[in-house]
């Protein structure tokens, strides 16, 4: 039987994962898509904001490999055409798997928001925003993604141990875990928020999660500048990372030649080569069992 090019992609990433396996198993999960943001309106490809942008993704992709979280401006606020952007890795991440994170998120925003003046992409392990309006220290509550388990309790115990886990996240500063009994959780502030805010923006994500999650065995609120989950054992939400990796896939060549050159930006083209590796990963996870069959 001969090898096709996914089947000699499959092979090498057998062999890396034997090497490194710690390392690709947190980098591919921290790179699950969770929800995107993009406005409707677009830019000029050639025109003075795609100019401001670049260097504020290429600021992005260089920051999150010396520190979880950064914000920047690129370009001057009198000429209407400033770019403003930030990241945030989760807190637990190692330096590499943060940057790699950071690095699938901008290469997916330029594919799935490609043009729009403002663009936000949350994956498992990250979050990557910029726009042409200066948003840096606003406080801003409002709801951006929320799920619900469809799997119910009615249990007693269950109720009191989730809600022991939530008022533990709510006193988190910056990135909280907590856990009792089968339920666990994490939350999450951005960075650049202080106690105060971090703690009433927390408040008003574990209130979305018991008014509209109700009885839920699992439950996700993401805010615009927090968010809070709680899972009991065995009811952890799995991404669609596998038909978001097909969806880049089908795209990848389509766009590459055109953001290459607009970018022109190395740090940002390494990124889209790590983003179809991830694709690569994501279609082995498919194709193993005939591999391993055939």
């Amino acid at each position: 039987m001969f090898l096709n090019k996914l089947h000699i992609s499959c092979l090498f990433f057998f062999f890396l994962t034997l090497l490194f396996p710690h390392s690709t198993k947190q980098s591919a999960k921290a790179a699950s898509f969770i929800y995107s943001g993009c406005s409707p309106s677009k830019y000029d490809p050639n025109g003075p904001f795609q100019n401001n942008l670049t260097p504020l993704l290429t600021s992005i992709v260089s920051g999150a490999a010396q520190a979880s979280y950064n914000s920047y401006k690129s370009g001057d606020d009198s000429s209407g055409a400033a770019a403003y952007g930030l990241y945030q890795c989760r807190n637990d991440l190692s330096s590499d798997d943060c940057s790699n994170c950071v690095q699938s998120a901008v290469s997916q925003l330029n594919l799935v928001c490609a043009d729009s003046f403002a663009a936000s992409l949350q994956l498992e392990g990250c979050f990557v925003r910029y726009s042409n309006e200066d948003f840096l220290g606003k406080s801003d509550t409002t709801m951006t993604y929320r799920k619900c388990s469809t799997s119910r309790s009615d249990d007693a115990e269950f109720f009191r141990r989730r809600d022991d886990v939530l008022a533990d996240l709510q006193n988190g500063v910056s990135y909280r875990t907590s856990s009792s009994g089968t339920v666990q959780g994490y939350a999450q502030c951005l960075g650049d928020l202080g106690a105060a805010d971090c703690s009433a923006c927390l408040a008003q994500a574990v209130g979305q999660l018991k008014n509209a999650c109700g009885s839920g065995l699992a439950a996700d609120v993401y805010l615009a500048q927090c968010y809070a989950r709680y899972w009991a054992s065995g009811h952890y939400f799995r991404s669609s990372a596998g038909l978001q990796s097909n969806f880049h896939y089908f795209t990848y060549l389509s766009t590459l030649f055109s953001f290459r050159k607009r970018t022109r930006t190395a740090p940002i083209i390494q990124s889209l080569i790590v983003s179809k590796a991830s694709r690569i990963f994501s279609a082995c996870l498919y194709k193993l069992p005939l591999l391993v069959s055939g």
